[in-house]
């Protein structure tokens, strides 16, 4: 749907009051009864059905009757209340021409007070082109119902924590300046996408840098696991900026190899069409070795050192696990030298206490033969406990035994009555008398003497 900001100028308050009562019955329903609407945006001097038609006009929102009379938020009002808190807010006071358009998303620039231009992005889930979002995505955790506009705020909020975390950590990506609901504003880059690019002075250096962004990635936990020429965005000077960032996973995912793989695997099959690199001679002159590599010369996502940081653990990233946080907890707080020590510790005081068993052992055998008879008499003894004991046991199983049997039998009893009671009130259902089979009213005529013949013979 195409964003035709002019409109906003001439909404007025109520509009938006039962705009924002309508995002609001939406937490809870598919379709927000009109009732509800109204209650919830309680204008002073009524008029809620009159602003509702004027909002169905702009197409702000959908109007069902299919089951009770109702409307829903589109994404065109879903985009004039989040425009219009950015508005309040400062942020900017302009909205531009749309900049670019993707599966997900559309991005717009926009104008601040003093004439900065930056970036809004708007993202729209559940287009046609892309409404796999349960299985490619992970917005939705544990959830099971949802709607694309709850959706896209999650994508929005989760791409501005990475924006923000990446920043902090050097990463050359956008400033992520504000957000809400599904609406991101950040930097304007000034560049092109790698995928407009058909020549470089030096793509040997532009690889290498791409190479070691998703090296240093996953150094900090993270995979982009969308890494290809569409999102990498490069300038005049060949100075690369990563951008969209909602689909991150963290390295402890199931599958965070084989999304690492792919993001190197999308790297080099673009250099090898577009610049015809030959990578195992690159590396080896970066390098010097093929340490930390396979035979194609490329990063193996095995031999990654996590040392850098934990922006998975941080972010909450998917696939980041309880196990992995306790982990990097005992890692952050050096328990692992602590349990090394106290494990040595506890082999040095078992080897001294096996030594002092030895000893003991040899005093033990020369008093074996000077005691020989107390130890005879206590073992005699302890067998008649013993045996007074069993005796005592094999009774008490023997009691438990009848009280067992006895408790089963009542048991059996009562369900047996249960099913005669059942088996009766059946039967009593299920027949019918046979004066209330043959029972019709009594109109008089030929049919009628015969039935009155017929009841006669049957009471002889």
């Amino acid at each position: 749907m195409k964003l035709d900001v002019d409109v906003l100028r001439y909404l007025s308050k109520d509009d938006f009051r039962v705009l924002t009562a309508v995002e609001l019955g939406m937490r809870n329903h598919e379709i927000v009864p009109t009732e509800l609407i109204d209650r919830i945006a309680r204008l002073k001097h009524g008029g809620t059905y009159k602003v509702l038609k004027n909002l169905l006009k702009h197409k702000l929102l959908h109007h069902d009757s299919s089951k009770y009379d109702g409307f829903r938020l589109t994404y065109l009002g879903y985009d004039f209340l989040a425009i219009k808190t950015m508005v309040n807010k400062g942020v900017f006071v302009a909205v531009g021409r749309q900049i670019g358009v993707g599966k997900e998303s559309d991005i717009f620039e926009v104008a601040c007070e003093d004439g900065t231009v930056l970036a809004m992005k708007l993202h729209r889930l559940g287009r046609v082109s892309f409404r796999a979002v349960k299985s490619k995505r992970d917005y939705l955790r544990h959830r099971s119902s949802y709607n694309w506009l709850y959706l896209s705020r999650l994508a929005a909020l989760k791409e501005f924590a990475f924006m923000k975390a990446l920043e902090t950590h050097g990463f050359p990506v956008p400033n992520a300046i504000e957000h809400n609901r599904h609406c991101v504003v950040m930097s304007l880059v000034h560049g092109y996408p790698l995928v407009q690019v058909k020549q470089l002075e030096n793509p040997e250096i532009v690889f290498e840098t791409i190479i070691g962004l998703v090296v240093r990635l996953a150094e900090h936990g993270l995979i982009h696991c969308d890494f290809n020429e569409f999102n990498i965005m490069i300038d005049d000077d060949e100075k690369i900026t990563m951008i969209d960032f909602p689909q991150m996973v963290s390295v402890s995912h199931r599958n965070a190899q084989m999304y690492f793989d792919r993001d190197v695997e999308c790297i080099f099959k673009f250099f090898r069409k577009r610049f015809n690199l030959t990578f195992q001679e690159i590396v080896d002159d970066i390098d010097g070795s093929d340490e930390g590599g396979d035979e194609g010369g490329r990063p193996c996502f095995s031999t990654i050192d996590r040392s850098a940081g934990f922006l998975d653990r941080e972010l909450a990233a998917s696939g980041f696990t309880r196990k992995d946080e306790e982990d990097i907890q005992r890692f952050i707080e050096g328990t692992a030298e602590s349990d090394s020590n106290s494990e040595t510790e506890e082999v040095g005081s078992m080897e001294n206490l096996d030594e002092v068993n030895i000893k003991d052992g040899d005093f033990s055998h020369l008093l074996e033969q000077d005691d020989g008879h107390e130890r005879k008499g206590i073992e005699e003894s302890h067998e008649a406990g013993e045996s007074d004991e069993s005796d005592k046991e094999d009774a008490s199983d023997e009691e438990e035994h009848n009280q067992n049997a006895m408790e089963n039998e009542a048991k059996l009893v009562k369900s047996l009555n249960k099913q005669r009671q059942r088996a009766i009130a059946a039967a009593h259902r299920g027949r019918k008398s046979l004066a209330s089979r043959n029972s019709y009213k009594d109109k008089g005529g030929r049919s009628s003497h015969n039935s009155k013949i017929q009841k006669q013979l049957n009471n002889w």
